[in-house]
């Protein structure tokens, strides 16, 4: 009758495990470094307001980028920012800033008009170390190299985006062997917030 009872008391703890170690995960603070706070403050300060950018390089050229560029601090909180890049009248893509753990996240998400998730969407990068106050990198990660791969433009596997923040300035870069985009946004002039983008609600 004893054993019976150790054995049943066992079976209970070993059912319980996966609770415990889901608080414990759930307890856990999400620690980062000052380098990855001070660059994911100093964007945070910009919420809820809205910048005019232009393109500054662009070594392959794309009629798209000829509109009106403006990239909207829109949500903000202690782990992510969502900051959507409006082109002209396309609202598909939205840059998202996640603290992970173990650095800085970006991922691009790019929606269809009517929300849904288009076929290339929710690729980017992870930071590989401290980086600057100022700036950071994401070499593109597993998941988008495969994504790029499977989408049948293999060559974005080498992608590395990089973005950076001064007082008067936020740079959006992308750069590959043999390729470079980049946008300037004027932070010293706000501008007329946006809709909310494609696949998202105020």
């Amino acid at each position: 009758m004893k054993s019976l009872t150790i054995t049943a008391i066992i079976f209970n703890f070993l059912l319980c495990l996966p609770v415990l170690a889901t608080n414990i995960v759930k307890s856990a603070p999400l620690v980062s470094i000052p380098t990855h706070d001070n660059f994911f403050n100093s964007i945070a300060k910009l919420c809820g307001k809205a910048f005019e950018g232009k393109v500054v390089f662009d070594n392959d050229p794309s009629p798209t980028f000829d509109n009106k560029l403006v990239m909207h601090v829109r949500k903000c909180s202690g782990i992510q920012l969502q900051i959507p890049l409006h082109v002209g009248n396309d609202a598909s893509r939205t840059w998202i800033i996640s603290k992970t753990g173990s650095g800085l996240s970006l991922k691009h998400d790019h929606r269809k008009e009517d929300g849904g998730d288009d076929p290339l969407t929710m690729y980017g990068g992870h930071t590989l170390d401290a980086g600057h106050v100022q700036a950071q990198s994401f070499p593109a990660d597993q998941y988008s190299k495969e994504l790029f791969t499977r989408t049948g433009i293999p060559q974005s596997a080498g992608n590395t985006w990089q973005m950076s923040i001064y007082a008067e300035k936020f740079t959006y870069r992308m750069v590959r062997e043999g390729r470079e985009f980049r946008v300037d946004f004027d932070l010293t002039n706000p501008t007329e917030v946006p809709e909310a983008p494609w696949g998202y609600a105020d």
